[in-house]
């Protein structure tokens, strides 16, 4: 399938109980159509395995496939493979839903958009950090970054010659003073 809003839209009223596949080729032209996308290009392929039961849905969605991004590091174009899953069960009535995988229709909705839902699961499919691998950043940008970084170690030497002491406050027994009246209280428990 190509790229164009009708593309994600299932209409499951009109369906019968069962399962249905779906495959959907997602590109550029998605990409682009995601207001704020973090993903610029891609080349990625989703299956869906649709169940429809008698009071609800679910949708099995799994992605493999390439992506364009910026690196975290440099800011430049870096291609990552991506590969995910997951499942979202569909219900219908009138309350919120706070579980992530479980999305509420309102009764009369008769179709639903996986657009959302796919872009969800390629973007969740991304590592936490996405950076180059040693010696691919922008020759320019790292220069900058270096030249802008202020140097670890010297901060690792500076907090050595602070004397932060983190441990607790409570006296021990080398702070007794027999003059301080705290001790005094406590001779008389005895």
């Amino acid at each position: 399938m190509g790229s164009s809003d009708k593309d994600f839209i299932i209409p499951f009223i009109g369906l019968k109980i069962g399962t249905y596949a779906f495959e959907y080729e997602v590109n550029d032209a998605f990409f682009e159509s995601m207001e704020y996308s973090i993903i610029h290009k891609g080349d990625v392929k989703v299956t869906l395995e649709f169940e429809k039961k008698e009071t609800m849905m679910t949708a099995d969605f799994h992605a493999e496939g390439k992506v364009f991004t910026n690196c975290d590091r440099c800011d430049t174009p870096l291609e990552l493979p991506i590969s995910g899953s997951f499942r979202l069960v569909y219900k219908f009535g009138l309350e919120e839903s706070e579980d992530e995988s479980l999305v509420v229709l309102h009764p009369e909705e008769y179709q639903l958009d996986v657009s959302n839902a796919i872009y969800e699961l390629i973007t969740v499919s991304l590592p936490p950090r996405v950076v180059h691998a040693p010696g691919e950043c922008d020759e320019e940008m790292w220069k900058l970054i270096q030249k802008y970084t202020v140097n670890s170690e010297e901060e690792e030497d500076d907090d050595e010659d602070e004397d932060w002491d983190d441990e607790d406050d409570t006296p021990g027994p080398d702070d007794f003073d027999p003059k301080d009246p705290k001790w005094s209280v406590l001779k008389n428990l005895n």
